[in-house]
């Protein structure tokens, strides 16, 4: 059932209060392809659209109390797909990952403290940490010429050194669709124990790793001084639903994380997200392993549409995540620029200083979550823009 056929159908999202296409359409005053904000053009699984009629078709909305089955649904999936185990009480519920970062910085750091990044990263990574009032300390990512991004251990090392109180990971990373691999979390959490830098890693897009990869994630290495943030909104394109989950084994931290949820106000349990993610858990995985064997095609469709129509362009090898990183320096365009050139040639895409000044200026994200003509037609439009 869920075949190329499936995905290749997509779905019109206009008229639907969409940010990626109706708010492109409102701040540019006519309609572009959107290959830019994160969320996938395709149903979510008919599981989630048969929870959420079943209980909108009860006619009250009121206060909610998350059930154990909710908790359930969501440890099962994790313990079915990347073999990592927790109890309930370690799992605590969020609006979203981007609140989940901003929870941990509350909770483990104080003004001014130094909060360590590797650039380029996800925005909300930097603006999180400057919006509370702390240093940031980058760390940024080596690039090869291949495209192929590491870390810079040493360079985190200086860092902790030089008194960072905490780090924040984007496993599998965003934008350059990097898999860490367990041997590099392994000596990366060597280098944070030394110091006593807790970590708390983003780990949303685990579910979008390409064979022969396989995620691994941080609490499957180390339970202390450690947080991981997953959600079901990437991986069954259900975003607007609002619904996250930290998972803290460490109970000092854990103790402080709910201190600080309690004291920002933090409230999460959408009835409505929680019965969509509850679904999604539960009945979604043949939906989600389709939605995977289509990614893989269009992964390996923008990667041969760069290579015939961008000679100048750099795609940086997708191990992960559904975005793609394209250096497109040796154009010489700056980045207002570069942006004006695509919008005129009627293509969005994220533009690179979202994800860093120094290491984005003069990168594109694509967003391949889409019916793979989408992906052929923008890599067409940015080749017009560009020359």
């Amino acid at each position: 059932m869920f075949d190329r056929e499936y995905f290749d159908a997509g779905l019109y999202r206009i008229g639907t209060a969409c940010e990626k296409w109706d708010g492109i359409r409102q701040r540019e005053g006519r309609d572009l392809l959107p290959m830019w904000v994160a969320d996938m053009d395709f149903p979510s699984p008919p599981a989630v659209q048969e929870a959420l009629l079943r209980r909108a078709a009860h006619p009250t909305y009121g206060y909610t109390e998350a059930e154990d089955s909710l908790y359930d649904a969501f440890r099962g999936f994790w313990s079915r797909r990347h073999d990592v185990t927790f109890s309930r009480e370690e799992t605590t519920m969020l609006p979203c990952v981007v609140t989940g970062l901003k929870v941990a910085i509350q909770a483990l750091t104080k003004p001014w403290d130094g909060v360590i990044i590797q650039s380029p990263v996800y925005g909300p990574f930097r603006m999180a940490l400057e919006a509370a009032g702390r240093t940031l300390m980058d760390a940024p990512l080596i690039r090869r010429d291949d495209g192929h991004y590491d870390m810079d251990l040493e360079a985190v090392e200086a860092l902790c050194k030089a008194g960072a109180k905490l780090m924040m990971l984007c496993s599998p990373h965003n934008p350059v669709s990097r898999l860490w691999r367990k041997e590099e979390l392994q000596a990366l959490l060597e280098v944070l124990n030394k110091y006593g830098v807790p970590l708390v890693s983003d780990e949303i897009h685990a579910d979008f790793v390409y064979a022969p990869h396989r995620f691994v994630s941080v609490l499957s290495l180390q339970r202390e001084h450690t947080i991981a943030l997953a959600a079901p909104s990437k991986t069954f394109n259900i975003a607007g639903l609002q619904m996250a989950f930290a998972v803290i084994p460490d109970n000092t931290i854990r103790e402080a994380y709910r201190a600080a949820i309690d004291a920002t106000g933090v409230v999460s349990g959408n009835i409505f997200g929680m019965e969509a993610a509850r679904a999604a858990f539960r009945d979604g995985e043949p939906w989600l392993d389709g939605l995977l064997d289509y990614l893989e095609g269009n992964r390996a469709e923008l990667e041969q549409q760069v290579s015939d129509s961008l000679s100048g362009a750099v795609l940086t090898p997708m191990e992960a995540t559904y975005l793609g990183w394209v250096d497109l320096r040796s154009y010489g365009y700056p980045e207002e620029e570069l942006l004006r050139r695509t919008r005129e040639a009627g293509v969005v895409f994220t533009n690179g200083t979202f994800f860093g000044q120094e290491a984005g200026e003069g990168f594109l994200r694509i967003n391949i979550g889409c019916p793979r003509r989408n992906v052929v037609e923008a890599v067409r439009r940015l080749k017009e823009a560009l020359h």
